[in-house]
């Protein structure tokens, strides 16, 4: 399930998912499920029609990425909980940054988080202009919204509803690798 709240420059945009990495990291090799929020930019696309025609919207460049993440074999645990303050040209995220903070109360972090959007803007090595301050200010307006979705996703996947697995045919080899959701 994607939910996007879009302002004027940026867009807050929070899934459920879940991930094999056929390629772990050491201690992460059994598959992780939870809720991924992204701070993406937005693109305004040229009208293909009339005056009234629907309106081409881009979900572009990734800023920041919230992974509020835990192992299957671990549930409720958040124990695979990060941030990625910046991301590289192709679109890969760059470290990853582990906070007790995120696990504690997770939709509290992740509005304080976007309290400061400039911020997130300025450590991911881009430029606030007058969108962009005029959006953090929408953001923070909007920020009791997200949290309350992050807290619905989280929810949902604590009760087995959402970043589930996929299923396979009868007698087809375990998964690999696998990522579910939009984000």
């Amino acid at each position: 399930m994607l939910h996007m709240f879009g302002f004027e420059r940026a867009a807050v945009l929070v899934s459920d998912l879940y991930f094999i990495d056929p390629n772990p990291l050491p201690g992460q090799e059994s598959p992780e499920r939870g809720v991924r929020l992204e701070v993406r930019l937005l693109d305004r696309g040229e009208l293909h029609g009339s005056i009234y025609s629907a309106q081409p919207i881009g979900v572009g460049r990734p800023v920041w990425r919230a992974d509020l993440l835990e192992s299957v074999d671990s549930p409720g645990s958040l124990n695979r909980a990060h941030h990625h303050p910046q991301f590289g040209e192709q679109w890969d995220p760059g470290h990853r940054v582990f906070e007790r903070a995120m696990r504690a109360d997770p939709p509290q972090w992740v509005g304080d988080q976007l309290a400061d959007l400039e911020g997130i803007v300025k450590r991911a090595g881009l430029a606030v202009d007058d969108a962009l301050a005029r959006d953090a200010v929408s953001v923070r307006g909007a920020a009791a919204e997200i949290m309350a979705t992050v807290a619905r996703l989280l929810a949902g996947v604590a009760a087995g509803e959402l970043a589930v697995a996929p299923t396979g045919e009868p007698d087809s080899p375990p998964l690999v690798s696998a990522r579910v959701g939009w984000l």
